[in-house]
């Protein structure tokens, strides 16, 4: 059976009847593939590296210090282990005094993972797999700015002396953002007991690392766990690092679904090519039965061919889906620095249920309806097939992508909206075409000669299937086009829209004792900063007497209020907020004793139901403060100047702890000005937006270029979408264009006919595709960007263009066989 299938399978192939359905089956596995390996083994690879980010594949967090027996056990199991221990203290250097964030450290530490130090403050790191020798102290660049001292100078802490020997760049496990904003120090824990800082009830936090085979690693958490009291925790990497699993596994989703789209054009080809192949099968079948041959066998028939076309397609996929993995990681080289895992036999088989898959929805149908055609098919002609098996058809294609969708994603309602959406612009635009189709037809049909009239009146006979090629193709070239527009320009845009000497740096933590030396420094080096603010820490509880976690319509998990917020007062309206409702402190008329006026940020005031007049209530350190909202305001958060959620009157907050906070621009080739600035201000912490942004447009191109890589793809399926449509109309074009040649046309009429029909087609499709995309990046500009609004108006070229060359090529490609094949022929074929 499987030999004479694979026989029959060479003839059909030899045939060109299976060729487009095989090529559109290895493309939709090697898109599914390529990209559900990528998102599999990036996932491996950064839960690998998250190892490293421990430093550790697991760790024992504890207030206090763990008997010995039970690092003892640890060992005696085959674990290898290191003891880390964090405090707060002062280093000093003569009369020279800087409170630093201090971390003792075995000499096994790290597990994993490498040390970044530097014999020159910010210096390019040189990676070390241990830590600082007994005697040694590894400092931050900022320490020695902060302590005027060279690498190489001896500094103190408590009772003990050490030799700054290092700068130290970066740890594996460095932690959070506050502990990354204090400075840093590191020793050798043989030196801990020599300083003298830790004594008994000292602030101390313990972290036990342990490293060694998942078997082993389990036992000694199972014999561990039972003697572990209250603040004592066993973490591994789906501890230390919960977000990074999840926002990598919603990664794939998104990828897939991007695929997807891929998946239906595919689809959609094979549909047409399948359908092509029954067509021209449909005489055999005929026959095949005229000589008692049953329904089931002609069943078997076919679909052993199929299935040993989705497997071949499998295969060839495969390999391709390889080939795609590797181009995306190379495309993303400069941003996953680090060994790749190797590839799993797992999107190999995501890759065979899609093809299958594709298979069952989009190339049986057809096949089914073969096996139902009568014999006296050889004797009358006619189509077969009604409108409700194409509808019936359409709606398992349908059916099967969105299942698909769903599988990729395990969303419902994502995979709904995205299909939906989809479904509802290919509809439109399809809609649009026939009108258009419509229109040309009317208007230029009785006034055109020559190829243009056979090409208007060749779209207008095919207008069903042009619709759809038109919109298949151009919805893929706009979702192309946004990102090329993206990438080259948008970015940019945003940037030119900013100010020249808009603040890169903001300060933090600064005193009210420094405001006048700071305003002092920034005036002796030129510096312009964005004016200082009071700030200070506060905690919405109540909204109208209601607890905010208690509020059903607010979500309180949100990152804007389940969180201590940044408070500020001032009795001018910030430059670059604007009010929007209510009144500003001077127009205010006389509130009660106990309530203060507030003003409330508008995103954040939509989000907590929030009017004129609610009641507001804050914990401040321990205290209750009580407000009023009187005005609510929007915000440029683009402006990088320092802005609140909520500002207050003036002296209104006067009782409360507070801090300051300014942003300020700082020319590039006066970096050196840092240095200074932290030695004349150390407790202020820096934070440098520049690098922000560099890093923003390094990760903009590179994921762009990774994307691309896909969408190029989901284009070739368009275009695969294009060429079947052609395929299913070429027996038809063949019999036209023979009565024209032998009523006198030249080849010359018909090919500017040929081609001046997909030139339309082409351009109708770079013309949406502009449209659609001005339209995107209108929304992304807008809403996301917040920016003013421009038209790409090169896009309205240059799409338009790459549609007319790319359906032209395809048109000589696919339809060289209209001119070559003599008229006499064809004629004779049809009769």
């Amino acid at each position: 059976m499987i030999i004479r299938g694979m026989r029959h399978l060479a003839r059909a192939w030899r045939g060109g009847e299976l060729g487009l359905l095989g090529f559109s089956l290895a493309l939709a596995v090697a898109i599914v593939s390529g990209i559900a390996g990528f998102s599999d083994r990036l996932s491996r690879t950064m839960e690998q590296q998250s190892h490293h980010f421990l430093a550790a594949d697991r760790v024992l967090k504890t207030a206090r210090t763990v008997p010995d027996e039970w690092i003892a056990e640890a060992q005696s199991r085959g674990l290898r282990t290191a003891t880390v221990a964090s405090f707060r203290s002062m280093i000093y250097v003569g009369d020279a005094m800087q409170l630093a964030s201090i971390r003792a450290v075995s000499n096994d530490y790290p597990l994993l993972g490498e040390l970044g130090v530097s014999e020159q403050l910010f210096g390019a790191p040189i990676m070390r797999v241990a830590g600082p020798k007994p005697g040694e102290l590894w400092m931050d660049s900022r320490l020695f700015a902060l302590l005027d001292l060279n690498v190489g100078d001896a500094a103190g802490i408590g009772d003990a002396e050490f030799t700054a020997s290092q700068a130290l760049i970066s740890e594996p496990d460095q932690g959070n953002m506050n502990e990354m904003l204090a400075p840093r120090g590191l020793i050798n824990y043989a030196d801990l007991a020599a300083t003298d800082v830790v004594q008994p009830g000292s602030l101390v936090r313990y972290r036990y690392l342990f490293a060694g085979t998942e078997q082993a690693l389990q036992g000694f958490a199972q014999w561990l766990s039972p003697q572990l009291d209250e603040g004592q925790s066993w973490q591994d990497v789906r501890d230390g690092q919960p977000a990074m699993a999840a926002t990598l596994q919603r990664a794939e989703g998104y990828l897939l679904l991007a695929a997807s789209l891929g998946v239906a054009l595919a689809g959609a080809a094979i549909s047409l090519a399948a359908r092509r192949y029954g067509e021209r099968n449909t005489d055999n079948v005929a026959i095949m039965k005229a000589l008692g041959a049953s329904r089931r066998q002609v069943l078997s028939h076919y679909m052993t061919q199929l299935t040993l076309l989705c497997l071949a397609a499998v295969i060839v996929g495969g390999i391709g889906g390889h080939g795609l993995q590797w181009a995306l990681f190379t495309s993303l080289k400069e941003l996953i620095a680090v060994d790749i895992s190797p590839a799993s036999w797992r999107p190999l088989m995501v890759g065979a249920v899609t093809a299958f898959a594709c298979t069952a929805v989009f190339a049986m149908p057809p096949v089914f309806a073969l096996s139902k055609v009568s014999p006296l098919r050889v004797l009358r002609r006619g189509n077969d097939e009604t409108g409700t098996g194409l509808l019936l058809s359409a709606l398992t294609g349908i059916f099967g992508i969105g299942l698909l969708m769903y599988w990729y994603s395990g969303d419902v309602l994502l995979s709904t909206a995205v299909l939906g959406a989809a479904l509802v612009t290919a509809l439109l635009a399809s809609v649009l075409v026939l009108f258009l189709i419509s229109f040309a037809r009317r208007v230029f049909l009785g006034r055109a000669g020559g190829a243009l009239r056979i090409a208007l009146a060749a779209i207008y006979r095919r207008r069903i299937g042009n619709a759809f090629q038109v919109a298949s193709f151009a919805l893929s070239l706009m979702v192309l086009t946004c990102l090329g527009v993206l990438r080259t320009s948008l970015i940019e845009d945003w940037q030119m829209q900013m100010p020249v000497d808009a603040p890169n740096h903001f300060l933090i933590n600064i005193q009210t004792s420094e405001i006048a030396a700071l305003d002092t420094f920034f005036k002796q080096h030129d510096l312009k900063d964005a004016g200082l603010y009071p700030m200070i820490r506060g905690r919405l509880t109540h909204i109208d007497q209601q607890k905010v976690g208690e509020i059903r319509e607010i979500d309180a998990n949100s990152g804007s209020i389940d969180r201590e917020l940044n408070l500020s007062w001032a009795s001018d309206l910030p430059d670059d907020n604007r009010l929007l409702s209510g009144n500003w402190w001077p127009d205010l008329a006389a509130e009660s004793a106990n309530m203060i006026p507030v003003s409330v940020e508008s995103e954040l005031a939509n989000k907590l139901n929030l009017t004129i007049g609610s009641a507001l209530s804050f914990n401040i350190g321990g205290q209750l403060l009580n407000a009023q909202v009187s005005s609510i305001r929007s915000l440029d958060w683009a402006s990088m100047r320092p802005n609140f959620y909520f500002i207050f009157p003036p002296q209104s907050l006067e009782n409360y702890a507070s801090s300051y906070i300014t942003s300020f621009y700082l020319p590039p080739e006066q970096k050196a000005l840092l240095g200074d600035l932290l030695r004349q201000f150390p407790t202020v912490s820096l934070i440098e937006i520049d690098t922000v942004i560099k890093q923003m447009k390094i990760v903009v191109s590179q994921v762009s270029t990774a994307i691309g890589l896909v969408l190029m793809l989901v284009v070739v399926c368009a275009l695969l979408v294009g060429v079947a449509n052609v395929l299913a109309s070429l027996d038809s074009r063949l019999h036209e264009n023979a009565i024209l040649r032998t009523l006198g046309a030249s080849k010359k009429l018909i090919v500017s006919g040929l081609l001046m029909e997909f030139a339309a087609v082409g351009l109708l499709s770079g013309l949406l595709a502009a449209l659609g995309s001005n339209i995107a990046l209108f929304g992304l500009q807008y809403w996301v960007l917040e920016m003013d609004v421009a038209i790409h108006g090169g896009v309205f070229i240059v799409a338009p263009l790459i549609g007319v060359l790319t359906m032209c090529t395809l048109a000589w490609l696919s339809c060289r066989k209209l001119i070559t094949q003599p008229p006499l022929v064809v004629l004779r074929q049809t009769l």
